[in-house]
């Protein structure tokens, strides 16, 4: 029959990308915020804007919100569509064995190309594919790591409760925070 794009996953990935993305810009303009309140010694009305929102608006990183969303929406939508497709094929029945594989391979396999596309993606975008090498060494082991520790609970829920057509959802709901987690490790 053909490939078809999954339209709807990769709008939901996209989005979500979106939204993490968002509330890391969010969190670091506050963090800035604060700090530069804590070395000026102003009291927190002198910072404050009359239209807090504008100047979010006006303050946000498009650009950067644009890599991240056309991340999800081009790339992790798609591609964890078609792997959890792949996986659901191998391993169809509902056991305890299949469960832990799923979980387990997407962890060692999913997890790491994940980590390398997005900041493959990031380096692309901002014009310094150069430096992915030394973003590699420096980042991508222990983003790894600490993804097991928040992906591996998530995973088991996806595998074992989330019908195949709703997983993809689910893990960009998930990757909410992970999303707030990679755009602030790729922004560093």
């Amino acid at each position: 029959t053909g490939y078809r794009f999954p339209l709807k996953q990769a709008a939901t990935a996209g989005s979500l990308a979106f939204t993490g993305d968002t509330i890391a810009q969010l969190i670091q303009r506050w963090r800035k915020q604060k700090a530069s309140e804590q070395q000026h010694s102003l009291s927190r009305s002198e910072q404050l804007d009359e239209d807090v929102f504008w100047t979010a608006l006006l303050d946000h990183d498009w650009l950067r919100a644009v890599r991240m969303t056309s991340y999800g929406f081009l790339l992790y939508g798609p591609g964890s569509y078609v792997w959890y497709q792949y996986l659901d094929h191998c391993m169809p029945k509902q056991t305890a064995g299949n469960l832990m594989m799923k979980v387990l391979l997407n962890q060692i396999v999913l997890g790491p190309c994940v980590i390398a596309v997005c900041f493959a993606w990031n380096n692309l975008w901002q014009g310094t594919v150069s430096e992915l090498p030394n973003k590699y060494q420096k980042d991508a082991l222990p983003t790894l790591l600490y993804g097991f520790r928040f992906w591996i609970p998530v995973s088991i829920l996806n595998f074992w409760v989330i019908p195949l057509q709703a997983r993809v959802a689910f893990m960009s709901m998930g990757s909410i925070f992970w999303n707030f987690y990679l755009s602030s490790t790729m922004s560093k």
